[in-house]
């Protein structure tokens, strides 16, 4: 089997997928983690791996920027591969001062302004929610961990750049009630509602508005390991 964005075989997944958004962390997370780590697909050098997990069949593969990339993939996986559960694991900018540089975010619901889910179905909301089984997995699993994970709602936005000043994220958090920004969950939230699958969104805190700390692309794709192995953990418990 072959969609028009992923070369991979029937059965080349696993029921699980964690989906970083860039295919070097999706490398890096197969290479670093997996057992047998084996790339099953490669289209436009957005890879996808599957391989074992202490013993357990995951897949990790990259989502790309934006809903329209997570909403394309996500889509096909969920439609055409038999994935029943997909975790994004990215980063997000934080609107909050009690969110900082590396903290690990679970998100509880997703505010955005995109026309994706209207588009796609019709649907007017927006805010729309992960699954809750599968967020109640990966806060029990960060229990076991010792792990601080925190829940939030985010802002999914389609625009990276903001405009004149860059303060209308000041605004967009207090109205909102939105602690961080980030540009996928709405789109694979919907698309998990839509087609009775599951879907969660965990985050790094990669950069704040409020402090202006920032990490570099480096360590963007190499530096999260505690929320991958979050991820990992949660994966091999859903089996």
């Amino acid at each position: 089997m072959a969609t028009p964005h992923i070369n991979a075989p029937e059965g080349a997944f696993a029921k699980t997928v964690l989906m970083p958004g860039d295919p070097l962390r999706a490398r890096f997370m197969a290479e670093k983690f997996l057992d047998e780590p084996k790339l099953v697909t490669d289209v436009r050098n957005v890879f996808g791996y599957t391989g074992l997990y202490k013993g357990v069949p995951v897949s990790i593969m990259a989502s790309g920027m934006g809903m329209p990339s997570i909403g394309i993939y996500s889509y096909e996986l969920y439609s055409f591969y038999g994935v029943e559960n997909i975790i994004r694991i990215g980063s997000a900018g934080s609107y909050s001062a009690d969110l900082n540089v590396l903290d690990v975010v679970l998100a509880d619901a997703a505010f955005s302004e995109s026309s994706y889910a209207r588009v796609r179905d019709g649907l007017t909301a927006t805010t729309l929610y992960p699954s809750p089984s599968l967020n109640a997995i990966i806060l029990e699993t960060a229990k076991k961990l010792g792990m601080e994970c925190h829940l939030a709602k985010v802002h999914s936005s389609d625009v990276f750049y903001g405009g004149p000043g860059g303060t209308q994220w000041k605004d967009m958090a207090e109205r909102e009630g939105v602690a961080c920004v980030e540009m996928e969950s709405f789109a694979l939230f919907h698309n998990a509602n839509a087609l009775g699958k599951h879907a969660a969104c965990l985050l790094t805190i990669s950069d704040s508005l409020v402090s202006h700390e920032e990490l570099n692309a480096e360590d963007r794709q190499n530096s999260f390991l505690a929320m991958m192995r979050l991820a990992l953990e949660a994966a091999i418990t859903m089996g």
